[in-house]
């Protein structure tokens, strides 16, 4: 999605690495306490190196949150997380994103209007009030706030499996208030946007391939004949992350002919045939750890965005880390921030102009903070 990001002026753009280091050192020690700089595990170095804090968007949405005391919020990331880091934070706080086109091919394949109408679909051929939708944290404010009205929840890749047993059929931990809105789970889920992660959760719960079917938006029924739609447990929207879905076996097969003794590590949003091989599977938090814990001299070959396997080689000089994939690029729209936009945010900061403020409507912030809240108490 192109959100029209003006271009930076020309002091920006022509300023040498130096100077704008020396530009964004003052806005901050300029704006102190007020300012809070959140960089995601996905950036550039030249960014992260400027970042209070650095994590996947769910934990940096929460800390964002947790500190009042930062009134604005400058989040280096993408679209969505900005959105809710916008949906969780206080009416005081003010959230903006360095540049507008940073956005994320994945979040972009599902969006509301073709969540709903995908909604109507199935009620003509099922009963939709015992469908959970359950949304990947990778995905618009208007999404969440779909699934908050319809009694679903988000969810991370760290805690994918959890929500997913809770919409199948085990009960909420005690702690957990049901709203008036809530209805009793159901039988059968629609999983948006990203089909490998809800696919590879499945699996990895017992469900098998004839328990799960893909939904294409672009086709009559999502491509589906109504038997096929009764009996899934579990649909699938037809989505995916551009990066880890360049991922292949003949990857981890390459790379184990020359280190036999190798390691590799992936995230659960590459496909499952490459799920099945890999040596450990998770998130990006789990796969940060997963490297730091693996003994000394290991040889690491890593799925996911090429900046965070830099930078875990970098952090990690006693293992050889690499890329599964030696020709992988980097996500296209993570990397649209560099250092340039930042010190233009923040310059503007100081000069009191907020630039590229996220702002998500009080109606979709509700029902959005629902989904999210669910989630939380289910995980």
């Amino acid at each position: 999605m192109f959100r029209l990001q003006q271009q930076l002026p020309g002091r920006y753009r022509q300023a040498t690495a130096e100077e704008l280091a020396g530009w964004i050192a003052a806005a901050k020690a300029a704006l102190g306490e007020r300012l809070l700089v959140l960089g995601h595990h996905y950036q550039r170095d030249e960014v992260m190196a400027w970042a209070d804090a650095r994590g996947d968007s769910l934990a940096l949405a929460r800390l964002a949150a947790s500190r009042p005391d930062a009134e604005l919020i400058v989040f280096c990331g993408v679209h969505f997380m900005a959105e809710s880091a916008d949906v969780v934070t206080g009416p005081h706080q003010q959230v903006v994103l360095p540049d507008l086109n940073a956005g994320c091919s994945m979040a972009d394949m599902a969006d509301v209007d073709e969540v709903e109408a995908a909604w109507e679909d199935l009620a003509t051929v099922t009963d939709v009030e015992r469908i959970i939708p359950i949304t990947y944290i990778n995905s618009s404010a208007a999404l969440k706030a779909f699934v908050g009205r319809h009694g679903g929840a988000v969810c991370t890749s760290s805690n994918a499996r959890a929500v997913l047993a809770w919409a199948l059929g085990d009960g909420p931990p005690p702690s957990m208030q049901r709203a008036p809105a809530e209805r009793p789970r159901g039988d059968k889920v629609l999983f948006f946007p990203d089909q490998h992660l809800g696919r590879n959760t499945g699996y990895q719960m017992g469900w098998q391939a004839h328990d799960m079917a893909v939904w294409d938006p672009r086709r009559d029924l999502g491509g589906l004949d109504e038997r096929t739609v009764k009996d899934a447990t579990l649909l699938l929207w037809r989505g995916h992350c551009s990066v880890h879905q360049r991922f292949r076996p003949e990857h981890v097969a390459a790379f184990r002919a020359e280190h036999p003794d190798g390691l590799v590590f992936v995230h659960p949003e590459c496909a499952h045939e490459v799920v099945e091989v890999a040596d450990q599977v998770g998130s990006t938090d789990f796969i940060i750890r997963a490297v730091a814990a693996a003994p000394t001299g290991s040889v690491i070959a890593v799925g996911t965005e090429i900046h965070l396997v830099h930078r875990l080689a970098a952090e990690t000089p006693d293992k050889t880390v690499v890329s599964l994939d030696p020709l992988v690029c980097p996500c296209a729209t993570m990397f649209r921030i560099d250092a340039a936009h930042l010190a233009w945010i923040l310059d503007g900061l100081v000069d009191g102009e907020v630039r590229n403020r996220i702002v998500v409507d009080p109606d979709t912030a509700t029902w959005a903070k629902v989904a999210l809240e669910r989630m939380l108490a289910i995980s």
